[in-house]
């Protein structure tokens, strides 16, 4: 099934000037510059944390320099008759905000294919970027959107993700990720120099009565000693990564702390969904 994707604008809901097969096909006609978020419902109109993530556009608006304020029951409402004209059931969304058209909001939604049983029992590979660290991370703009390609074009095959490193060689942080290790029994992730996800909210929430927990990244030389690692997105929630750079992660299988997070973040989603 194609994307569906519509323009809100102060005359309602207009059809965009493009088609694409998809919302990572349709990213290459959005603005260049400009504020997105993308995320997923669930049983058709639910979503998890909404509000967070408009938040979290009109933050990454403030610190590009661009005066939004969502009218945010208007948007849900139109994201909501999308979602009713398609029938495609759940639904991955991405919401987008051109810098200089604040009355031209963006709406693209596709179905929602949650990851395979296959992939979460296997876990997947990554590889990291030296020097790659971005500029104003805490900031989910459209140029990143677009400046991310690179490295998604550069992936080898077999590679899921890469992590973004500082010149220290810190890991910081995916091209649409947050990144977690287990080190000596300490989940570490970093808090500064990355975008916040919504997802990693949740683990914060969460992980605590299950292990401590660190805001501080490991180092690229610090891989071989990790027992456990995985990544985390709104639409993926926790993705378990057994390989970075050809080094296995522990047993090269999921482990069991990264197992039971996820247990308790997919238990704190069914506890939280709220209707659009």
């Amino acid at each position: 099934m194609p994307a569906l994707i519509r323009v809100l604008t102060s005359a309602g809901l207009q059809d965009a000037s493009y088609q694409a097969a998809s919302l990572a096909d349709a990213a290459q006609y959005e603005p260049q510059e400009g504020v997105y978020t993308v995320a997923n419902t669930f049983e058709r109109t639910k979503t998890l944390k909404l509000a967070a993530h408009w938040d979290r556009m009109e933050n990454s608006a403030r610190l590009a320099g661009i005066p939004l304020h969502l009218d945010r029951p208007r948007v849900q409402a139109a994201l909501r008759q999308m979602i009713d004209e398609s029938g495609y059931g759940d639904v991955r969304f991405r919401v987008t905000v051109p810098q200089g058209q604040l009355d031209q909001i963006f709406i693209t939604i596709e179905p929602f294919k949650p990851l395979s049983v296959d992939l979460l029992e296997k876990g997947v590979r990554a590889i990291t970027a030296p020097n790659s660290a971005r500029q104003n991370a805490t900031a989910k703009t459209t140029g990143w959107m677009h400046a991310r390609e690179r490295y998604t074009q550069a992936m080898p095959d077999g590679i899921y993700e890469t992590f973004l490193c500082d010149e220290a060689g810190h890991i910081l942080e995916g091209l649409n990720s947050n990144f977690y290790a287990i080190l000596e029994g300490e989940l570490r992730t970093a808090k500064e120099g990355v975008l916040l996800g919504i997802s990693r909210q949740i683990v914060m929430e969460i992980a605590p009565p299950i292990l401590a927990v660190s805001e501080n990244p490991i180092r690229v030389i610090e891989i071989s000693q990790l027992s456990e690692a995985f990544l985390t997105s709104s639409s993926r929630g926790i993705v378990p990564v057994v390989e970075i750079d050809r080094v296995t992660i522990g047993a090269g299988v999921p482990g069991p702390m990264t197992r039971a997070l996820r247990d308790a973040y997919q238990a704190w989603v069914s506890e939280n969904l709220q209707e659009l």
